[in-house]
């Protein structure tokens, strides 16, 4: 197996040989597609106060979602290893249910406002509580967000880092929020509202259940809570 067929995935050979791109996606894998973080990749996360993620859960039913702290809330522990804190929200946990699930994970990291340049970062990652992960790498600040403790880590094995191109990103100028905003829309549980004739018709039906077949648990390693599993087992 060549280095390129670990890179990509089937789909993408298959699209590459009926559009004819296979050789400029060869020089992109060779030139852009990292087995690690390098050292300029861990400077850009450092200085990063965003992340979009993507997980899927064991059926493979997807979900995108959103994090952000100051920079460096995502802590790089080493250049394959990183980890980002969990906050008490909503209580849903979507993300990390689906961790639990599938550990296939990505990471995409936006610079608006300097270089106008992406990260991308694939791995797999487990939950870890915090007190395990501090007595791991003790630098992490005791707090990544101001007045918030995080619930649990997630920490991520790295299996590739490539660059998202500059083109099509636009430019944000980071700004306070103007005062008043928040009083002139509706609550957020709010904003979206169902529309009557559906809300008037009863709760949806709950979805088939999971073959448990299709669902391996082996990551999730931790004898002392189901969900969360020891990073060096």
């Amino acid at each position: 197996m060549t280095r390129h067929d670990a890179t990509s995935s089937h789909g993408e050979r298959l699209l590459q040989a009926h559009l004819g791109t296979s050789e400029r996606a060869d020089a992109f894998y060779d030139r852009q597609v990292h087995p690690h973080l390098t050292a300029a990749m861990r400077d850009f996360i450092g200085r990063q106060s965003m992340v979009f993620l993507s997980t899927a859960d064991a059926r493979g039913h997807c979900d995108a979602t959103f994090r952000a702290g100051p920079p460096g809330f995502v802590s790089v522990l080493d250049d394959r290893t990183l980890a980002y804190p969990e906050y008490r929200g909503n209580g849903v946990m979507a993300s990390a249910g689906n961790i639990t699930d599938n550990p296939h994970i990505g990471l995409l990291f936006m610079d608006f406002t300097r270089d106008h340049i992406g990260l991308h970062v694939n791995g797999s990652a487990q939950l870890v509580s915090d007190q395990e992960l501090r007595a791991a790498h003790p630098w992490i600040p005791a707090e990544t967000a101001p007045g918030r403790l995080p619930v649990l880590w997630t920490h991520i094995t790295l299996d590739e880092a490539y660059v998202h191109c500059s083109k099509h990103i636009p430019h944000l100028e980071p700004a306070p929020r103007p005062l008043g905003m928040a009083r002139s829309r509706p609550k957020d549980a709010d904003y979206f509202p169902e529309p009557v004739s559906q809300a008037a018709s009863g709760p949806r039906p709950d979805p088939a259940p999971v073959n448990a077949d299709v669902c391996d648990p082996a990551h999730v390693r931790s004898a002392a809570h189901p969900l969360i599993g020891s990073r060096d087992r």
